[in-house]
């Protein structure tokens, strides 16, 4: 078995209502110095090794993301 990580992020030129209320929100938290926020979703796959990344990017891109607004990056991590 492989764990598999799929980061999925809204493009650059999409606005992130999310990401925006987030960084309003932490100067009136107290924290100070951070100038953007962006929010996005965070996915943990535990595939069999014979999962291919061709196999993988398609899952990413037609299940986890939309590829018309997001951005996504998947990558094996060692377990």
């Amino acid at each position: 078995m492989a764990r598999v990580v799929v980061d999925v992020m809204p493009k650059p030129e999409i606005l992130d209502p999310q990401g925006q209320a987030v960084a309003r929100a932490l100067p009136r938290l107290g924290f100070e110095g951070v100038s953007d926020v962006r929010q996005g979703k965070h996915f943990e796959l535990e595939v069999d090794d014979s999962v291919d990344d061709e196999t993988l990017a398609k899952i990413a891109e037609g299940f986890l993301s939309n590829p018309v607004v997001e951005d996504f990056v998947v990558r094996r991590v060692d377990s």
